[in-house]
This record gives structure tokens, sequence and C-alpha cells, in this order.
């Protein structure tokens, strides 16, 4: 298989500022279905290869798949397994294998061999498997013909089992002829085990077996299944689990299912709606259950059984709070409890990653405002989360990380911070913009959590104070004019544009929001993958690019901010790559990274919206909806400690009516658009 970034350079190479991109449109690759699925129907546009991750609590399945010239399909299975650990102890020492196609059992139709998607060439070279379809519903499933008449069809699926070290591939044979036909999967069992050496609790084994193999014969309108488990097993007596292949498709889908059905958009924007769904999915799968408790981990093939202050503290568990999955919620409060395990008198650093299970930590990139990170995302969590008892746990954490902040401050107001979250790819000074914002929301959030746990009265002015003169602080030392825009410099000396100027917004901060928006969104920093992350420069970061449209809805800049988010989404969607936000090009090789996939869906709470916690019952909604939309609602909210819905409708121009229905009762507020209310549940 080819590497997929050759692809995505050539993907690149359409565009090259907003302006050409808003000229040539995207030429979607997939299709949105009445059932919420997407579908590639495989026609032209050949050779494409792409991948996708899929994750259970125990595994993840990261399948690389591609569709030759002549519709051919050829698939690489990686497996990872996040809680069979091997030395040394690392990041991303969890054990891992790929199969290809040349690794897996033999098939036979009608005696004859099927080898690597097609039949072997010395026996029925003109009887190609051709794919026609391949779908994703939280699931593939790729559809193929065989034989000269089509007449046996192969539906092939892929999915990680829900909670256990187990990924399924399940072959369904149809026989659409007017024949019987005979199909036989031959048994296989191949196992590897890496030295016990070289195991942290062995001895380890991984074990391709086929399922329910043989030889069958499948009558005129009937079919078959088959299929091959990948499975993990820990001590060498340990016997090979026995699959039920219907069984275990059945919870991946019941899992999906409880994952959607939870914080539901609704809005006239098909294509949004269905990319806020799919991000549920990619945002909350990547949770392992591991000996440290729920660990929700970004992914990617290195990054499993750990925690980051930024991708899990800072990103996704926020989102967690407004979701009210159960998985979520307790992946996101053993997250915080993690750090705070770290806390000490002398106020030395967290580490910036926890690793191994919780066994291990990873800080090797510097201060990069890891405090500030975790104080932000810990409030806002804590608040929206709606528990008292769960925010007095977490009380002592915020407590810390600010003070530690505070005690960072340096002679010029601002949080001293020798890296960021780029850890060092671009410069960012010895103060950088991110961190000083990231402080600042932290203090706010912390003076409305401190008057709601009844703290006493001098610690609320306390932070509300603190955060008023770091505000007046992070303009007067990173306001500026850079690139001809009224904007911000991203660290002092900076003189060329920054994505991460789309920081201040996010957090309410909008004294430089005409400036501000203009340069996100210019030729400067705006490419065909969302906002570079140094002007002029070919990386891409999507956090920063979800960031920028998460502010700039904040912000009131409503219509330009569709118009590239929808652009943006149907690009991630239905796309060369598919179906969720990106951790980076090109590094990386695009890879799914979960926490992105929540920041998505957080353009739509606090950016479209403007939710923004201000008590365990009660927030702040400032709502911004496009022009063309007459409503917007989000069904099934649960936040603030109870379960309730919002639609908001358009009744004449700018003028808004908010609906908030939950235990039976109703609210309803009239407001005008960008205009905040205060809403109490």
């Amino acid at each position: 298989m080819k590497k997929y970034y050759l692809a995505i350079s050539t993907a690149l190479a359409f565009f090259t500022n907003a302006n050409a991109q808003q000229a040539t449109p995207v030429q979607d690759r997939w299709a949105i279905q009445q059932d919420g699925s997407i579908l590639w129907q495989v026609k032209d546009r050949l050779p494409h290869e792409d991948h996708i991750e899929m994750s259970g609590q125990k595994v993840s399945l990261w399948l690389q798949y591609g569709v030759d010239e002549s519709k051919k399909p050829s698939y690489v299975r990686t497996f990872v397994y996040p809680t069979f650990r091997l030395l040394p102890a690392r990041t991303i020492s969890s054990m891992m294998y790929s199969v290809d196609d040349e690794n897996l059992p033999r098939i036979l139709l009608n005696d004859k061999l099927m080898k690597k998607g097609v039949y072997n060439a010395t026996v029925m070279e003109d009887q190609p498997e051709k794919t026609a379809t391949i779908r994703f519903d939280g699931m593939l499933t790729a559809e193929s013909s065989i034989g000269k008449d089509g007449s046996i069809i192969l539906k092939r699926s892929f999915f990680p089992s829900v909670d256990k070290a187990l990924a399924v591939e399940k072959l369904v044979f149809i026989n659409k002829g007017s024949q019987a036909a005979k199909i036989e999967m031959e048994y296989m069992r191949r196992e590897v085990r890496p030295a016990p050496e070289r195991a942290s609790e062995g001895p380890l084994r991984f074990i391709v077996a086929t399922v329910g193999d043989g030889l069958k014969t499948v009558a005129p309108g009937d079919s078959v299944v088959f299929g091959i488990s990948y499975q993990a097993i820990a001590g060498a007596a340990t016997p090979l689990m026995d699959v039920n292949i219907n069984k275990e498709e059945a919870a991946r889908q019941e899992r999906v299912k409880e994952i959607t059905s939870l914080l539901q958009l609704e809005t006239p924007d098909r294509v949004l709606n269905t990319m806020f769904y799919f991000a549920k999915i990619r945002g909350t799968e990547s949770i392992y259950n591991t000996k440290g408790g729920f660990m929700h981990s970004p992914g990617g093939l290195r990054y499993y059984a750990a925690i980051w202050a930024n991708d899990q503290a800072e990103y996704v568990n926020p989102f967690f709070a407004f979701l009210g999955d159960k998985i979520g919620t307790k992946s996101a409060m053993n997250a915080y409890r993690l750090f705070a395990g770290y806390m000490n008198p002398e106020y030395k650093p967290i580490p910036s990653s926890i690793i191994d299970e919780g066994r291990g930590t990873w800080h090797g990139a510097g201060d990069r405002g890891d405090m500030a990170m975790i104080a932000y995302g810990a409030g806002r969590f804590a608040l929206a989360n709606g528990s008292a008892d769960s925010a007095r746990v977490l009380w002592p954490l915020i407590e810390w990380c600010l003070e530690y902040c505070k005690r960072k401050i340096n002679d010029e107001g601002v949080v001293w911070s020798n890296r960021d979250e780029l850890e060092g790819r671009f410069p960012s000074g010895n103060a950088n913009l991110n961190t000083s914002c990231l402080y600042y929301d932290g203090l706010v959030s912390a003076a409305m959590l401190a008057k709601a746990l009844g703290k006493p009265a001098a610690q609320v002015k306390g932070y509300t104070d603190q955060a008023a003169q770091m505000r007046i602080n992070i303009e007067k030392y990173f306001g500026a004019t850079v690139e001809g825009f009224k904007t911000y410099r991203y660290y002092k000396g900076n003189d060329t544009l920054r994505a991460w100027i789309a920081t201040p917004l996010v957090m309410d901060l909008f004294d430089r929001k005409q400036g501000t928006i203009d340069a996100l969104f210019s030729e400067r920093l705006w490419t065909a993958d969302g906002l570079a992350s140094l002007a002029g420069n070919k990386t891409f970061w999507d956090r920063a690019t979800l960031y920028g449209l998460r502010g700039a809805f904040a912000a009131g800049e409503t219509t330009k901010a569709y118009d590239f988010l929808k652009y943006y989404s149907e690009r991630r969607l239905l796309g060369e790559h598919v179906p969720y936000a990106v951790e980076a090009y090109p590094e990386g090789n695009q890879r799914h990274l979960s926490a992105e996939s929540g920041l998505y869906c957080r353009i739509f709470t606090e950016g479209v919206l403007g939710m923004r916690p201000t008590g365990f019952r009660s927030f702040n909604f400032t709502p911004n909806l496009p022009a063309a939309w007459n409503y917007m609602r989000l069904k099934n909210i649960h936040a603030f400690g109870t379960v309730f819905n919002i639609e908001v409708v358009r009744k004449k121009g700018s003028y808004l009516t908010v609906k908030v229905s939950g235990d039976g009762k109703d609210k309803t507020y009239a407001v005008k658009e960008g205009k905040t209310i205060a809403i109490q549940l």
C-alpha cells in the first residue's frame, strides 16, 4: 500500500489560499446516507487509499484501506493493545501488530483459490473481486462482487470489541446466482509472542484465528458468515477467547448508539449535523480501561493508556461535561485525579503527560503551560458537570495550578512558559499568548467555582481581580500589529502571524477581534486544510483551526465563520480523508487523534451557542446563528446536573426565541442575536 501522505500532498495542491478554496469547490468522494452513515460509491478517481481508527476499551484498530484502478481492494490492519505493555516503559510501548492481506486464512470459492482480493491468477485470472461500495457508520464495511457475473457478493466489516482485547473482521458471502456455491475458509491460528523480557507483565501473545471456518454450501439467495479474530492474551496458559461475531458486532453497534444518542445537534445543515454525529464517536470511543482507571487517550498508533494536559485536561474533558457519557465523565475525573497526584509544596511542575496506565510520566518538552491547561479545563468541566461533590474533589488541583501560574508571572505581568503545546516545533519565546489566555480563563472559572462552593469572599475576589489584571496584561504584552493586522504577537519578538492568535477569542477577549478574524481567514493563514500553524508554512494542526472557528463564532463573525466551517467539515467528512478532524500535516500522516473531535463539537456548544458555565446550574448563552438558519437545536444535553434540550428559533431578522426544556418544565427567552442571556436551570 502506498503512503497516504502522497495523496494528501496532491490534495493540498488543489488550493493555496482561502480565495482559491472558495473559487474551487471540493469534489466529494463520500455521500451522506438516509441512515446517517457515509458511503463511497467506487466508480472513478482511482486508485484511492485512506486510513481510519476505531477503538474499544482494550484495543484500537487502525485500518488502512485502498482500491486500485481495477477496483481490487487491499487492507492493512494494525492492532494496538494499550493495556498490554512492553518494556522499556514509554508512551509508545503498547503491544502492536499489523496484518496485511497476504497473512490471512485462504478462502476457496467452488474449489478455486481466492487470494489477496482476487482469484489465483493461474486459475481464474479474468474473474477479479471488484469493490462496489465502502460504508462507515462507526464500523467500516466494504461490499464487493466476485466472479465474471458478480454472482457472489462479499461484505467485509471491521470493528473493535467494546470491552475485550479483540478486533473482528466479519466476512459475509451472499450467493446471488442461480446455482449453489461452495465457499470454504481454511482454519488458521497464528500466534506471535514478544520475548518475555520485553513484556511488562508477560508473557504476552497476539493471535490471529478463524471463526466459523470450514466448507459451506450456500444455496441461491442464501449467505454464510466467516470471521477472523485478532486477539491479545496475557499468560502462556490462558485459552483463546471464544468469539461470538454477531454478539461483538451488536455490542459495538450499541456502544455507538449510546454515544450518538447524547448531545444531538439539529441544524438545517446536514453536513455539520453528520460530522458532529461522527465527532462524538471518535471523541468518546478512545477511552481505555487500564490499571489506572479509565483513560481517554489520543490514539494514532502512539498515544494510548496515557493522558496529556492539553488533549485530555484542556480539549476533550470540558466536552464530556456536556455529553454526559458515563465512561467519558469517569475518564475526565480520573485524568484530573492522576494529575493531582503530582501536586507538591515546592510547586514543581506537574508532568505534561502521565503514561503507562498511570505508572509513569513524560515531561520532555519543558514547561508547555500545562498547569494553565489543567486549570482551564478542570474549571470549565467542574462547573458544567454540575456536581458539587465532584467539584470539591477537583478544587485543590485547580487552586494549585493557578498558584503555580501566579508564581510564574514575569516582570511584564504575563505567564512565563518556555514552550507551548507544539513542544518547540515552532518558536514560542519565554511567554506565549496561549498560556496566558488559558490562565486568564482558568481564573474566571475559578472565581465562579469558588462562589458556587461557598469559598471565602476574599478568595473569589482574589481570582476576579487577578483575571482582570491578566486581561490588561495580555493586551499590553501581546497586543500588536502583525503583518498589517491589528491582532496579537504570539510571543515577544514575533513578527509572523500564528494560528494561536485565535485563543483570546475563545476566552471572550474581543478587544482585537476584527483584526484577529481578518488575519485568521486571510491568505496568510487559511489554507486548503484550515489554519497554517505559521503563516507561509505548510504545517497545519486541526486543533488550532477548531479553536479559530469556535472563536470566530463566539466573536459574532458568523457569516465568515460559517462559510469556513462548512468548507472544513465537508472536506473532513466527505473528502479524501474521512470522517474526522485530524491531528496534523505533515507530522503524523493526518492521524484521527481523538480529542480533536471533542474540539469540533465545542464549536457548536461554546461557539455558535456561546454556552459559558457560570455555576452548577447556570450558564451564559450567546447565540450567533448563521443567517441562513431559522433554527438550531441541541437535544439530550447532560450538563449542569440535569438533562435538557435547547431550541433556538429565528423570529425576525436578528431576534431569536430560546426555549430550554427539561424535567417537564419549559423556559422561553427572547434575545437579540449576539447578545448574552443568563440561563438558570
